[in-house]
């Protein structure tokens, strides 16, 4: 009696245990797809909703820019600086890799010095506009988890604006405005994340916080991702299972946070002045020497694992599912329609995995009679 009182509460102990360990120590990780616990029965699968980790999604990026011929150096261009129009003793040729300014270098490791940078030709052609496009592919749905971060190697712009797309490019909606003077760029007052709430998060705004002051040290750009989680989960993040419920009953708001690309509109650089010195027009151009991305694969809630394969990024799929998101169940497995996993209940959430058809199980019943001697 004692002794199978004992197994019992042995074989509880490890049941849950060998569940804890699997949990994360923060609400919202979800970086467990499926860990066996013990029943009556035996051994069994306990599913439950499962996410990749967050990376730095920069290395997996395409980069392309419009007019394509716009990165300074063919030919050769001597640009000044923006405080002094007279000392004009910077080149950029594209011939010369120590002088060459091309794309690749927004996205290279920084902390050296000097710093490198993409660099676009000088506004040799005002007062036609100065307009540049940036866009960043990554051929995957992902999430983001962080700000963006966009390091101006030049003054920051007086006018952008920054786009995502949820169709691989082919539409495109702002994300916000950049200006020093939003009412008189883009007709908008102007605003801070910090104006905004709960009901308005999803609000598109046009802030002059990061378009002024070019004497300043200041050189980012944010996008701020963080502000906005803060609105569900508390200004520390604490309170992450608030965010995932929010995100999880609220599609537009899991939306608004989710991309296959970013583009950022260059309009008008850094003039530092309210009336552009045509007799120094070498000073104005773009400069950036850093771009950060943080998110993760985009999996419906059915992967840990996100891997490159020839050059795109593919969920690692659990749950009986598959495709690059995870967005449907495999063969075989379409017992029921597929749908994607449920960051609810907290703290594992609901797997939602794809189960046996009907048809296959009949299949594999019958091959398992004919096996039978």
């Amino acid at each position: 009696m004692y002794l199978s009182r004992f197994l019992s509460l042995h074989t509880l102990w490890v049941t849950v245990s060998s569940v804890m360990q699997h949990y994360p120590s923060v609400w919202g990780h979800y970086d467990v797809c499926k860990t066996q616990i013990y029943t009556e029965e035996g051994k069994v699968w306990d599913y439950m909703a499962c996410q990749p980790e967050a990376r730095d999604m920069i290395k997996y990026v395409k980069v392309t820019l419009d007019p394509p011929d716009i990165t300074c150096g063919d030919p050769p261009e001597t640009f000044c600086a923006m405080g002094n129009p007279y000392m004009c003793n910077n080149e950029c040729d594209a011939s010369t890799q120590e002088l060459a300014h091309p794309p690749e270098l927004m996205f290279d490791l920084e902390g050296r010095h000097p710093s490198t940078f993409w660099q676009s030709t000088t506004w040799k052609d005002y007062p036609k506009p100065l307009h540049v496009n940036i866009t960043l592919s990554w051929n995957k749905t992902i999430e983001l988890t962080d700000n963006i971060v966009i390091t101006f190697e030049s003054g920051r712009p007086d006018q952008m604006i920054l786009e995502k797309s949820l169709d691989y490019g082919r539409t495109w909606q702002p994300y916000q405005y950049y200006a020093t003077d939003c009412l008189d760029a883009f007709h908008m007052d102007p605003k801070s994340v910090r104006d905004l709430s709960q009901h308005t998060v999803l609000e598109i705004i046009c802030t002059e916080e990061y378009s002024t002051g070019y004497m300043t040290n200041s050189k980012i750009i944010h996008f701020e991702i963080k502000d906005r989680f803060a609105f569900f989960a508390g200004p520390r993040l604490h309170n992450m299972a608030s965010l995932y419920g929010q995100l999880d009953t609220t599609k537009k708001l899991r939306d608004f946070f989710t991309i296959t690309d970013l583009r950022i509109r260059l309009l008008r650089p850094a003039t530092g002045e309210i009336y552009v010195d045509e007799q120094h027009l070498a000073r104005y151009f773009y400069a950036i020497s850093d771009i950060r991305v943080y998110g993760r694969c985009k999996c419906n809630l059915h992967a840990t694992g996100c891997k490159e394969e020839n050059k795109r990024l593919l969920c690692e799929c659990e749950h009986n599912t598959t495709g690059p998101d995870c967005g449907k169940c495999k063969k075989n497995y379409q017992g029921r329609p597929w749908s994607p996993g449920s960051y609810l209940p907290i703290p594992k959430g609901t797997a939602n995995i794809c189960i046996p058809s009907i048809s296959s199980i009949g299949i594999r019943k019958a091959v398992m009679a004919e096996e039978l001697p």
